[in-house]
């Protein structure tokens, strides 16, 4: 059984690898300057705007934000796996791609996994067979064409039949116990149990889970069917049933309908979120190919991660009742942590009684898709909506209760120009400024230290208001980097004075987490200076974590270049997270207004200056966020330390002098 791709392998190939050979192989380039470019391959444009750097040997589209070196743009544009892409590259170098050998408990693992995607491919295959050709089919095609399904449709999504009867698929995979075992494990057959509630040991003791149901399988993000969901076309309870979690299926990480999402669109522009397999289908056969649905559980911080890492847009879409509200809630709770700036959230509660699926029917594709455009609401509305509930914002009351549950939510806003403006927008609706606002988090998060820690619900009555520390939403994937116009707003709020020398020199700066960042991207020798990451690893800014990780592989490892850091990136961190630094390092550190605006060349800067006074800022924001926090903690009437009050008293000093 194969291990991992050793790192030294990825290292080579890349420093191999052309990419402009490569791209160029597929969309033809234009050579401009140092650079290439064309029109972007992965957005819609007339005016080119993807750039390929040979001297980088890595893309970057200024249009959508899409990038990567070579291996990057093989899983884009071609649609594989990291080790598909690896192969397809080394491939075209003449090379053969070496393995790890992986540990004894690893290997036994990866033989199991591998086992187990086998056996639900061949599963998936015979339930599709039976659709068609089992005797009992005809009531399963009936219902599907009441439905208004097509062949197409049935065909793209797989769907198929598991027929009446308790041994159908054991019959035709598992011809001995230990292949009844695989199916257990597999979550497609349980074993029974005799009388006194034992399991019994031997593959005629197991029963089909599915029966006399259609059949949808679920895909994981490689086209690999990994569990099933089916729909009872008898009277049996439930009406719909999943299979259970096992070592290739955890419901909380898939999303069913992405894969074939992503293979009707080569561009996602946006997702349609819905409950369940045939609101999902019924708008594919309308020709709303971009429709997802979870589980059976609820919409959470990793369905929302993996949404997000193919589009910027979610529209979630649910029935009007009272569950689809309380689905609509957990969505949007578990969204908050993820809204960087440029991203969208909206929401469309259906009339009670409705589903995408039956309203669809009636209305047709187009007339659906104008409702969405027309009534869907932006997070912003249906938060303070959904929170103005039974609140007389008239009264000082009122107001009181809307600033103390939104205030705290909407600290789980990721620091962006969203966070920014959600606040303003509460401080419009309650007649409160920022600071006030700011002290009410800060007192609830002081309040709550001495309680339960526990995540915050939409109902203030429904949870605890989350304690600044050691909280989940804070160990965040790194936002997407800004726009330079959004980095100077936020520079400005950020501090006053460098905002001011800003616009003495006519220059815009990351800020400086970010900034330290790029500063490494650019200029890799600059990590050889941290001699300690105690204060990093600590920190719960996700820039700075990134930071601290970017330091330790530059200095275990300084002859990496750009594309070397990205390829090792990619692969240990996933593709989100290089995303981030490639767009980091695509960026312009220092500009000016004139270049601002005519998007040219940099101007010249010091590195080593830029680098020392990025970390002077920190310092000097740490000691302020420290002098806060204990004041905070005299006006809650706790005692302090002898160390704590002398720590406060020379901050006065300091602000004193």
């Amino acid at each position: 059984m194969t291990g991992k791709i050793p790192q030294h392998f990825i290292d080579d190939l890349l420093a191999r690898a052309d990419i402009v050979e490569l791209v160029d192989s597929r969309v033809k380039l234009r050579k401009t300057g140092k650079n290439y470019s064309a029109c972007c391959p992965f957005h819609d444009e007339k005016t080119p705007s993807f750039t390929v750097s040979p001297d980088k040997q890595f893309y970057y589209c200024f249009g959508c934000g899409a990038n990567g070196n070579a291996i990057g743009f093989l899983m884009e544009y071609d649609r594989l796996p990291f080790p598909e892409a690896v192969e397809k590259l080394a491939a075209t170098r003449g090379l053969e791609v070496p393995r790890e050998q992986l540990a004894p408990g690893q290997e036994k693992r990866q033989k199991e996994s591998q086992s187990l995607y086998q056996l639900t491919e061949k599963a998936a295959d015979y339930y599709r067979e039976q659709l068609r050709n089992h005797p009992a089919a005809g009531n399963a095609v009936a219902y599907l064409r009441n439905r208004g399904l097509s062949g197409e449709i049935a065909r793209d999504f797989g769907i198929g039949l598991a027929p009446p009867g308790w041994d159908n698929l054991l019959n035709a995979l598992a011809d001995n116990p230990e292949k009844a075992d695989q199916l257990e494990l597999a979550g497609l057959a349980i074993r029974r149990q005799d009388s006194d509630g034992n399991t019994k040991p031997n593959s005629r003791h197991h029963y089909d889970r599915f029966r006399n149901r259609i059949i949808f399988p679920i895909r994981d993000q490689r086209g690999r069917a990994i569990a099933f969901g089916g729909r009872v076309l008898g009277d049996e309870k439930p009406k719909y049933l999943n299979s259970p979690e096992t070592p290739i299926f955890h419901k909380s990480r898939e999303l069913y309908g992405l894969w074939e999402a992503r293979q009707a669109n080569r561009n996602l522009e946006r997702l349609i979120v819905v409950e369940g397999y045939m609101d999902v289908v019924a708008l594919a056969q309308f020709d709303i190919r971009c429709a997802v649905a979870t589980l059976g559980t609820a919409c959470g911080e990793d369905h929302i991660q993996l949404a997000f890492r193919h589009t910027s847009e979610l529209l979630f879409c649910f029935d009007g009742d009272r569950a689809g509200r309380a689905a609509a809630r957990r969505a949007l709770e578990s969204a908050l942590p993820q809204m960087q700036d440029g991203r969208s959230l909206r929401f469309l509660l259906l009339p009670e009684g409705e589903d995408p699926d039956t309203l669809v029917r009636q209305l047709g594709g187009e007339r659906f898709q104008q409702l969405m455009e027309e009534q869907a609401l932006p997070l912003e509305d249906f938060l303070f909506d959904l929170l103005s509930e039974d609140i007389n914002l008239q009264t000082m009351d009122g107001r009181a209760r809307l600033s103390k549950s939104a205030a705290p939510l909407l600290d789980l806003l990721p620091e962006g120009v969203y966070r920014q403006l959600m606040f303003q927008q509460l401080a419009s609706r309650t007649g409160l400024d920022k600071e006030t606002l700011q002290e009410i988090i800060r007192a609830e998060k002081i309040r709550n230290t001495h309680t339960q820690r526990a995540q915050p619900t939409i109902a203030s009555t429904e949870g605890k208001i989350p304690p600044d520390a050691n909280h989940e939403s804070l160990h965040r994937t790194p936002p997407e980097p800004w726009p330079r116009e959004k980095e100077a707003y936020l520079a400005t709020e950020a501090s006053p004075q460098a905002a001011a020398n800003s616009r003495r020199s006519g220059q815009y700066r990351l800020p400086p987490e970010r900034m330290l960042i790029a500063l490494l991207l650019h200029h890799p020798q600059l990590a050889a200076q941290i001699e300690t990451l105690e204060y990093f690893r600590a920190s719960n800014d996700p820039n700075l974590t990134l930071f601290s990780q970017l330091v330790e592989l530059l200095q275990t490892r300084p002859e990496y270049n750009l594309n070397q850091l990205l390829g090792y990136w990619r692969a240990h961190h996933g593709a989100e997270s290089c995303d981030t630094l490639a767009k980091l390092a695509a960026s312009q550190l220092v500009s000016g207004v004139r270049q601002l605006a005519q998007g040219d060349c940099n101007l010249e800067y010091d590195p080593q200056t830029e680098f020392s006074d990025c970390l002077q800022r920190l310092e000097e924001s740490a000691n302020k966020q420290r002098k806060r926090n204990l004041l905070a903690q005299l006006k809650s009437g706790a005692q302090l330390s002898q160390e704590e009050q002398l720590a406060l008293l020379a901050n006065w000093r300091r602000k004193d002098n």
